[in-house]
């Protein structure tokens, strides 16, 4: 009999999408795939245009105030969320919960262990964000996306799945030709997130007009777009994209990248082996990013640089110091190669090890 799987996922895209791939993975396997998302959460729209089946319930991440309007709501939809997901558990009967971190995750997991299903959690980060340490209790499986520096129960590494584009060949020469670049040349792409990083994005800015010896693709979000192509003033060696569809192409073209370090972001530099320059979201919850980033650092794949008033001098000093080297490719070769010190598993076989790993609870 084919088992069936009731996925808690969505929120951030970090959270989001490593469910969205193990669950696409389990339905690959004949297996039914249920997802549980929030009241209006977006990420139903990409679950509907994959046509993967989910249900709805009403909840809200713990206020981070005292206000105690905020905090009677919070306690009137936990307590809803509870049986919405209790009546959801009993129509669909799955075999196994998966929580996939963010706040969802808690109502399907404790309930589903107090209904005496088995529960799993996967947390992406370096350091779990509260809803995963608390379903960390009721969890008869942990995976961990990061190395972390505490010992939990029942956990295994199996690194933060990715999608299977990353695995396409590229064409570098074609790639950046399009976008009116030289192949020849040093190229690094700017990725703030898909809202862009208005901190980051303006001292690429300042930086790309004053390295010539490099290239720039910069996405710098919706919003940011037509500011900063003013600002870029038809820069010869700066391409200015608002968005990409096409990320993954993009990664495996350039010689570098300066991005933020959410985990699903570093799941893929891990895969593509790409040296970066990271600036952590500085307001992301727990400081995860920076120590997300700090995993890439100290294994020598990646720089870390403060999304602080300082980043637009540091950013430029690192590039100073890799211009004046003299071995600028050296420098690059090694940070590509560093990433074979790292002992996370491979992000694109990471959801298929996850759903062997689940069909045997």
């Amino acid at each position: 009999m084919n088992r069936r799987f009731l996925i808690a996922s969505g929120g951030t895209g970090g959270h989001f999408y490593p469910g969205f791939v193990i669950g696409k993975n389990l339905r690959r396997q004949g297996c039914a795939v249920l997802f549980i998302v929030r009241k209006n959460d977006p990420a139903a729209q990409i679950l509907e245009a994959n046509h993967l089946h989910y249900r709805e319930i009403d909840f809200m991440g713990l206020p981070r105030s005292l206000n105690p309007v905020r905090h009677l709501q919070f306690t009137l939809k936990f307590f809803k969320s509870l049986l919405q997901t209790r009546h959801i558990i009993r129509q669909f009967k799955p075999d196994v919960a998966l929580g996939t971190g963010g706040y969802i995750s808690f109502p399907l997991i404790f309930t589903a262990h107090l209904m005496g299903l088995k529960t799993a959690v996967h947390d992406s980060n370096a350091r779990l964000g509260l809803a995963n340490r608390i379903c960390g209790w009721f969890a008869d499986l942990f995976m961990l996306g990061l190395p972390i520096n505490k010992k939990l129960k029942n956990s295994v590494l199996t690194s933060t799945p990715i999608r299977r584009e990353f695995t396409q060949p590229v064409d570098r020469k074609a790639i950046l030709e399009n976008l009116g670049l030289d192949p020849n040349c040093k190229t690094a792409l700017v990725v703030g997130g898909s809202q862009g990083a208005k901190n980051l994005n303006w001292a690429v800015v300042q930086i790309a007009q004053q390295n010539t010896a490099w290239q720039f693709i910069h996405i710098t979000g919706e919003r940011w777009y037509q500011t900063l192509s003013q600002a870029y003033n038809q820069t010869a060696h700066v391409a200015v994209l608002p968005y990409s569809h096409e990320i993954y192409a993009l990664m495996k073209a350039v010689d570098l990248i300066i991005c933020r370090s959410g985990a699903s972001t570093l799941a893929e530099l891990i895969y593509c082996h790409l040296p970066a320059i990271l600036v952590p979201f500085p307001h992301a919850a727990a400081n995860h990013q920076y120590y997300n980033a700090k995993i890439l650092k100290d294994a020598g794949c990646a720089e870390l640089l403060l999304d602080d008033s300082h980043l637009p001098a540091r950013l430029q000093e690192t590039f100073n110091q890799w211009n004046t080297s003299g071995n600028l490719s050296g420098r690059l070769d090694e940070m590509h190669r560093a990433y074979q010190r790292l002992t996370i598993p491979n992000p694109i076989s990471s959801a298929k090890n996850i759903a062997r790993l689940l069909c045997k609870l």
